[in-house]
């Protein structure tokens, strides 16, 4: 397993070994149950998160759903689907193929690129997140009072921030493989240990200055609350800028952040999965199974 540590130069390989993990991925997240059943999984558990949610803001407002904190949490929780579903979906393949289907080790001798076989690995997760989410939104438009106005929607922005954070979150994923990678032992609840925090912690379903004064810098240190704050500023405008938390900086600057903490991110993930790479390879981690 003495591969060279860098990426493959041939784009024809680096195609390749996307495209075949997409397709790779997809028949893995899909052929588990019938295509009917598969439908009715994807539609309930979006709605149920949601209406988790809705219980719990019902019973503190007292059912006052009309008020733009609840648009804030609602479309904050809708689009935080894709946190999950990138970073657990580029780290889970390592997981999946050491200990389930024990084919990572011959992946490894495979001519292909790990970390764009990976990203092609969650790439039906991400589609699987895109019909959530909007499944979550459509819910909310209809039946819970959540402002929709597709004439106010900025959708070049949307779309924009859209890119980026996938890109984001799946350059944070490809940190976390890396980690599954040369982690022995417990790797199996990494992404959505993670995912958890960055849910307390980016302002998913409150505003960051609602944290102890001493959690807030964290907040402030994740991408993903200025991802989150972008999206709901081209969702409903006026109804975000309201909050304080990022009332003081524009759209431009909030992308200008944004960017410079994915171009961080994207940096510390490459050099993280190539150190976890190595060491894995070090330690003959590569092959090596938890059977439990």
């Amino acid at each position: 397993m003495n591969q060279t540590l860098s990426l493959p130069a041939s784009r024809n390989s680096i195609w390749r070994s996307f495209k075949t993990a997409t397709w790779l991925g997809w028949k893995i997240e899909s052929n588990w149950t019938d295509p009917f059943l598969f439908f009715i999984y994807s539609v309930i558990k979006p709605l149920a998160g949601a209406g988790i949610l809705v219980v719990m803001y019902s019973i503190i407002s007292q059912g006052n759903l009309g008020k733009p904190l609840f648009a804030y949490i609602f479309i904050g929780n809708a689009f935080f689907q894709f946190v999950a579903s990138v970073m657990t979906g580029v780290s889970w393949a390592i997981i999946d193929d050491r200990e389930n289907y024990r084919t990572l080790k011959y992946l490894y001798t495979a001519p292909l690129s790990m970390p764009w076989y990976l990203m092609g690995r969650a790439i039906a997760r991400i589609i699987i997140a895109v019909f959530s989410v909007i499944l979550t939104l459509a819910v909310g438009f209809i039946f819970l009072q959540v402002p929709f106005n597709p004439a106010i929607i900025d959708w070049p922005l949307l779309l924009v921030t859209l890119v980026v954070g996938i890109f984001m979150l799946a350059m944070i994923g490809l940190l976390l493989a890396g980690a599954s990678l040369a982690m022995a032992q417990h790797a199996f609840g990494l992404g959505d240990t993670v995912a958890g925090a960055l849910f307390i912690f980016s302002g998913a379903i409150y505003p960051i200055s609602q944290l102890p004064v001493w959690l807030q810098p964290l907040g402030y240190m994740m991408p993903i609350s200025y991802w989150l704050e972008l999206v709901r500023r081209a969702m409903i405008g006026n109804v975000a800028e309201a909050f304080p938390t990022f009332s003081t900086l524009s759209n431009s600057q909030l992308m200008l952040i944004l960017l410079g903490l994915t171009v961080v991110f994207t940096v510390i993930g490459i050099l993280g999965w190539r150190w976890c790479d190595h060491n894995a390879r070090e330690r003959g981690l590569i092959d090596q199974t938890q059977n439990y």
